[in-house]
């Protein structure tokens, strides 16, 4: 009997998690730099939720702004693809924020965007602190 109540409580939670507006922020970089356990992101995407990544820069619990690294942790650590991984870091982002001016390119989008010296975004995920920039425009302008 126990079994097919947490069989049925599961499916409620996906049902549930999947028809909510709530955004699921993960922080890899803060259980990194306190050796706390990993979210279970491959539970929260599998369950239809969406998933946002950030790094919670802050000199308490993760003092780091490098994005390129969390992803790596989300994909080593926490199950994610570097697509998962790369889309929770931007349309995900924007999605918690609530903004649809942000996070992806077309038409209306503020065109913030980085280009990769490399000859994939995967390597964001498998190359964890290895400077990839090869450029960065805000609002359609380069800045770096």
């Amino acid at each position: 009997m126990k079994d097919l109540h947490d069989a049925v409580a599961a499916e409620v939670g996906k049902v549930v998690v999947g028809q909510s507006e709530t955004v699921a922020t993960l922080l890899p970089g803060a259980e990194f730099s306190t050796r706390s356990p990993y979210p279970d992101a491959r539970r929260l995407l599998d369950a239809g939720a969406t998933v946002a990544l950030a790094t919670d820069c802050n000199p308490g619990s993760s003092y780091t702004t490098s994005m390129p690294f969390c992803l790596a942790l989300a994909v080593r650590e926490m199950r994610m693809t570097p697509a998962e991984a790369l889309w929770s870091a931007t349309a995900g982002g924007a999605k918690a924020l609530r903004r649809q001016d942000i996070g992806h390119l077309g038409v209306g989008a503020r065109a913030d965007l980085v280009v990769l010296r490399a000859p994939s975004y995967v390597h964001l995920a498998y190359r964890p602190g290895v400077d990839l920039i090869g450029g960065v425009w805000r609002g359609g302008r380069q800045v770096a």
